[in-house]
């Protein structure tokens, strides 16, 4: 038999033209039952697959849809492509991913790297997302959808949780375990829609508690290790305290645990400390984390799936997707 089999080599064989070969491949005009069967017992016989490419151009359909991603082996990525890549096989999708480092500039190209690569849309993961981004995006004039802690700046489409009141719920667990010195480590510094609300949150949930905000209680770190090991080691360095610690991070939580450790305390026998997302980390580090549960899986789920009836023209009954949160109780808070 031989390979490398071309439409032509099919047309051949069923005694038929390319184009009738191309029509049953891409069920895009009408033929006749007997020669459909005719061309498929071909292609089925002689092991053809259609080029991708060229099936593009006739249906008008890559079936790709591009990732944009700011740290491939971040976790909480991980488990958000998961979703992503779950949902796309669903619908018969192939992802092209890009790795971009958080760098900027390598975003925008990525942006014009997918256009190049005709995908029919764009599922962008940032942690900080800009107006050059959506404007970028907006020129490609490709369909996307963004999971992003800035997301939410912006009239785009896009997939997250509530997080005022997420913080707002963990503030008062905390509460609830008799801890009033309580510290909020904010894992970016940037003024955006999403720190504001989960300062709110925290504020809130100390006044309606009757408890003092205390503006030397809140730092402002990263999203990885070594911001909240930085952040939990100035508090400690300026001798304050707090009987527990909620980091909007697992990573960043799990960094504030090893600077309480290093520093000669206890965790949580002397200072409790609370996460967000509840990725993997929380389950495996020890003491496991108490945390905000985030359904990261849904949000890639959520996100592609949107992103995809947006491709087909469907209604997308809301732009700014929130999905469920919950408190996860584990080993590193306690009551006072």
């Amino acid at each position: 038999m031989k390979t490398n089999v071309t439409i032509k080599d099919v047309a051949k064989l069923a005694g038929v033209s390319i184009s009738t070969v191309s029509r049953v491949i891409n069920d895009s005009k009408p033929v006749t039952d007997e020669v459909k069967q005719r061309v498929l017992e071909v292609i089925k016989e002689t092991g053809y697959v259609p080029n991708p490419l060229a099936r593009s151009l006739v249906t008008k359909k890559s079936k790709l849809i591009g990732v944009i991603v700011p740290e491939v082996s971040d976790s909480f990525v991980n488990e958000i492509l998961n979703g992503i890549e779950a949902v796309a096989k669903m619908y018969d999708y192939d992802i092209l991913l890009v790795n971009t480092y958080s760098d900027k500039e390598q975003e925008l190209d990525s942006i014009r790297l997918l256009k190049t690569k005709q995908v029919e849309g764009i599922v962008m993961l940032s942690w900080i997302l800009d107006e050059d981004h959506v404007n970028f995006m907006k020129e490609s004039r490709i369909p996307a959808v963004y999971i992003s802690k800035t997301a939410r700046d912006y009239d785009i489409y896009t997939v997250s949780t509530s997080n005022e009141k997420a913080t707002y719920d963990m503030t008062k667990y905390l509460i609830e375990c008799n801890h009033k010195d309580i510290s909020l480590i904010m894992t970016s510094k940037e003024d955006t829609i999403l720190e504001i609300e989960r300062r709110k949150g925290y504020e809130a949930a100390l006044k309606d508690n009757n408890i003092s905000v205390r503006d030397e209680l809140i730092k402002y770190g990263n999203t990885d290790y070594e911001g909240g090991y930085n952040s939990m080691k100035e508090l400690i360095d300026e001798k304050i305290i707090p009987s527990a610690v909620f980091v909007t991070g697992d990573e960043a939580a799990v960094g504030a645990i090893n600077a309480i450790f290093d520093s000669g305390y206890s965790v949580p026998e002397d200072i409790s400390v609370a996460g967000f997302n509840d990725t993997k980390l929380a389950k495996i580090y020890r003491p496991k984390l108490t945390t905000v549960y985030q359904p990261l899986f849904d949000m890639g789920a959520v996100s592609i799936r949107a992103l995809i009836k947006i491709i087909n023209g469907e209604p997308v009954e809301e732009k700014k997707i929130e999905l469920p949160y919950q408190i996860m109780e584990r080993e590193s808070v306690t009551k006072k």
